[in-house]
């Protein structure tokens, strides 16, 4: 029979272990980490924040007296926006820094170009953002929602609250690509229509065809998959072309709070977004979360899901590295599986089968302040199926 784990015990058994553990190797005082994100490019307002809430995880830790007794010692490399460059900064950071683990990627490219590294060298990468499933790696630990916790419930939502009429747009790169093979497998289950599917560069900045094409076509919903500074242009685009969101309205996967801050409140307002974590998220963990974060970096700042999913990797692999008794890639692994943590967004639970989290999945809708209001919250955790193998509409997928 499963035991129910309660909040406090949780919370009680994490920090206790944290004071209580001292370092198994005396003469060792660092443990070495290694940041892995796009400082600079396209990507890089996105991944900014996330290497934030990393830097603020991580002080938090050392302030309290380290990991087994250790203080943390951080090697940050760019990634450039470029997954060439993430394979290669990777093997640096394991083969030359011969860090602990590897904290960092956004795009799907960049984690991809990562993978093999990990596996020849054997580290350990904790994946901060939601992505398109179909993966599970023994070196990587996925903190973001799988498909079932984002892709999938939100195109549900859309089906029965906006409309089946769905125009699919995206950067040309895995994510959107599998995102959408997904989303027109289940629009057929649901009855739905694809009525356009439409991929843009990495890098574009003109959207007057799509946006002409939108205004031809009339969906009922655009369900966005674009990533990195494309969206500051579509948004603007298309709210300069008078298609409100209360006409045509778009559903975002790669939108949070971060995002909204730099393109702007104006262009984002009444557009649809899925995640596991909303700045507004209600619970003391998240206040006290949101404070410090916004008190480290300045309280024009914005916390989104991927920055919250960041500052639970980097405290998921402290409590898993003090459950080995070790920083040693196998055995912190082995450590991580079951492992749970209350996170600003509630409990979360690593699944040991898939190395994926156990979340609750949430449906808001942007204000005119730039918070997201949440419409929808599955209320309990979802258990992360990144094949989407409890799906009959999936197979072949």
């Amino acid at each position: 029979m499963k035991k129910q784990i309660t909040s406090a015990a949780v919370a009680a058994a994490f920090f206790t272990i944290l004071a209580l553990t001292s370092c198994k190797e005396p003469k060792r005082k660092t443990v070495k980490v290694g940041l892995l994100h796009s400082l600079t490019g396209t990507m890089s307002i996105s991944e900014i924040g996330v290497r934030d809430a990393e830097l603020l995880a991580i002080k938090e830790l050392n302030e309290s007296g380290g990991v087994l007794g250790c203080q943390i010692k951080i090697v940050e490399e760019d990634g450039k926006s470029n997954p060439r460059m993430f394979a290669e900064k990777a093997r640096k950071l394991l083969e030359e820094d011969q860090v602990a683990t590897i904290f960092g990627c956004w795009t799907s490219d960049s984690r991809k170009a990562v993978k093999p590294v990990l596996e020849e060298d054997y580290g350990l990468l904790w994946y901060p953002v939601q992505y398109e499933g179909f993966e599970a790696s023994p070196n990587i630990m996925y903190m973001g929602a799988a498909p079932n916790q984002q892709v999938v419930p939100a195109i549900d939502y859309c089906a029965k609250n906006i409309g089946k009429r769905m125009y699919l747009l995206g950067s040309d790169y895995i994510f959107p690509r599998t995102a959408n093979a997904i989303i027109k497998a289940q629009l057929k289950e649901l009855g739905g229509i694809c009525v356009s599917e439409t991929y843009v560069p990495m890098h574009e900045t003109d959207f007057t065809q799509i946006v002409k094409d939108i205004k031809k076509l009339k969906p009922d919903v655009i369900i966005n998959t674009l990533n990195g500074s494309s969206n500051q242009s579509f948004f603007s685009q298309l709210k300069y072309s008078d298609i409100e969101a209360d006409d045509i309205p778009v559903m975002s996967f790669s939108i949070s709070e971060s995002e909204i801050k730099s393109i702007g409140a104006d262009k984002l307002c009444g557009h649809y977004t899925a995640w596991n974590y909303f700045e507004s998220t209600g619970s003391a963990k998240n206040t006290r979360f949101v404070s410090a974060y916004k008190q480290e970096f300045g309280t024009n700042k914005a916390v989104g899901d991927p920055e919250e999913a960041a500052y639970i990797a980097v405290n998921m692999w402290a409590a898993a590295c003090t459950r080995a008794g070790t920083f040693d890639v196998e055995p912190v692994r082995i450590a991580a599986k079951g492992l749970s943590y209350i996170a600003p967004e509630g409990i979360v639970t690593i699944e040991g089968s898939n190395q994926h989290l156990n979340k609750v999945t949430r449906i808001g809708k942007i204000n005119e302040k730039g918070q997201i209001d949440e419409l929808y919250s599955s209320g309990t955790t979802v258990r992360p199926d990144p094949y989407l193998s409890t799906y009959a509409w999936a197979r072949g997928l």
